[in-house]
């Protein structure tokens, strides 16, 4: 699958935001393009709490308005749909934009957690193949191969799990991860 890459810093940064992410990863998950009314049912929110995120999200070259007729509703797509999803780049480089992307993990465990504790309320299965809610970390040693491996999966679950709707799939989830080698802390005196 290919990925348009957003690596600039302002565009990250406008990713930062837990809304204008919900309505990306919206738009992805309906196929690219939707009505500021379709993202609205999606999302839960008024339409008109969406128009300010969604001008930014334009602004900041992430999202295209779509040019109706006057009668018909306003649509909106990713930019570049036609290239895939959204993915980031990673830049850590003095430069870079590891402040925003930061951020933007930041935001993602936010959503994570709403995503979570709603759907804590509405029986959902927790166990077995057709388990719908789980939450874990870990934390082991790895191989080079161990890594590949869990590199590999996680591809393939960002794969699966970025398809837009179509017959058959029914089910809208939410998948957040985070991976990250552990830095070794200073050893803390005792009193």
């Amino acid at each position: 699958m290919t990925h348009r890459l957003v690596r600039d810093p302002a565009q990250v940064r406008l990713l930062s935001s837990p809304a204008r992410q919900e309505i990306v990863d919206t738009l992805s998950a309906l196929g690219g393009e939707a009505s500021v009314a379709s993202l609205a049912d999606e999302l839960g929110r008024p339409a008109d709490g969406l128009y300010y995120h969604l001008r930014a999200l334009v602004a900041g070259g992430l999202v295209e308005e779509v040019r109706a007729s006057e009668q018909e509703e306003r649509r909106f797509r990713l930019a570049g749909a036609g290239e895939g999803p959204l993915r980031l780049a990673y830049d850590l480089g003095p430069e870079g934009n590891a402040a925003e992307l930061a951020l933007f993990a930041q935001a993602m465990l936010k959503i994570a957690h709403s995503d979570f504790e709603a759907a804590l309320t509405c029986d959902p299965t927790v166990a077995g193949t057709r388990r719908e809610l789980w939450a874990s970390r870990n934390k082991g040693w790895l191989s080079e191969a161990d890594l590949s491996e869990v590199v590999t999966l996680l591809e393939r679950l960002s794969s699966i799990t970025s398809q837009p709707r179509a017959p058959g799939r029914d089910r809208l989830m939410s998948v957040s991860f985070c991976v990250a080698p552990l830095v070794v802390r200073a050893k803390r005196r005792g009193t």
